[in-house]
């Protein structure tokens, strides 16, 4: 595994001789608009691997995405390279339609130290809930990025991670989501603790959410990238495409319905990605 490698990946052409907030912040933004979120591993009939050299060689090498496990994980590997001070953390990802959250830790997240504070570094949560910066951990503070306003709350130990949504103009509001989920004017994102984790405590969540028939990875195939103002998103055959604060504090929303022969285009135009075994889109209506 080879730093320059992964720099050539995301195309960071920046600094990297002192492990200072702004380099972290750069190497970050780089990271997620040049490595998707994704999962199609699981719908080309592939198996998800937990360790650092498989991951490096898929993501990197490949140059393929992957969830919250590898991108975190190899994102944590980087800055340790670096000299920067990385915990693994635990996360409860929120689950709207239930209004809840799952009983165990089912995200991967990263606590950085540095000059005496600490920082949320997360680039494998994807979507349009993706944070573009690392994250001070304070509570109560509104921390505004791009994507919208960020922020965590603090009870009892518990560090709650919300966003605040944007007013969205949806060109073709027919395919658009539910009603209650435009409506929403805060989306809880995920809770956590700062108990440091290994990677091993993540082993049985990782093959779980590949295998589980119940899992919203299993039921559901996606892939987003973050852009230069926005993000797209392809979850089944559906292609979202946001330009973020288009107007007014407003998000523009555009999405179509991919036919079979539009995939493998797509997902190369869209995402610069190249599948070695077929894809087989999943949306599953009951996430």
């Amino acid at each position: 595994m080879d730093i320059k490698e992964y720099f050539a990946r995301i195309s960071y052409q920046g600094s990297h001789s002192k492990p200072d907030l702004a380099t972290m912040s750069d190497i970050f933004l780089h990271h997620i608009r040049a490595i998707p979120y994704e999962n199609l591993s699981i719908h080309c009939g592939e198996r998800i691997e937990l360790d650092l050299e498989p991951i490096y060689n898929k993501i990197v090498r490949k140059k393929r995405g992957g969830w919250c496990m590898e991108n975190n994980y190899l994102l944590s590997w980087v800055l340790k390279t670096l000299g920067y001070d990385i915990t693994l953390l635990g996360a409860k990802v929120y689950v709207p339609e239930r209004d809840a959250y799952p009983d165990e830790i089912n995200h991967l997240l990263l606590r950085v130290e540095l000059d005496g504070k600490s920082y949320i570094m997360d680039a494998g949560f994807g979507m349009a809930y993706q944070m573009w910066q690392p994250m001070e951990l304070i509570s109560g503070t509104d921390q505004p990025q791009t994507p919208g306003v960020f922020r965590f709350q603090e009870e009892n130990g518990i560090w709650y991670f919300e966003k605040v949504r944007r007013k969205q103009w949806v060109l073709n509001p027919s395919t658009s989501t539910s009603p209650n989920v435009e409506n929403e004017v805060c989306r809880r994102v995920y809770l956590f603790t700062l108990q440091p984790r290994d990677i091993e405590e993540f082993r049985g969540c990782n093959a779980h959410l590949q295998t589980a028939p119940n899992s919203k990875f299993v039921l559901k195939s996606m892939c987003s990238l973050q852009t230069a103002d926005g993000i797209r998103e392809l979850v089944g055959w559906k292609l979202t495409e946001v330009k973020y604060n288009y107007r007014d504090n407003m998000d523009h929303v555009e999405i179509r319905m991919l036919a079979e022969e539009e995939l493998e285009k797509t997902l190369k135009e869209k995402f610069s990605l190249t599948l070695d075994k077929k894809f087989v889109p999943v949306d599953n209506k009951l996430f």
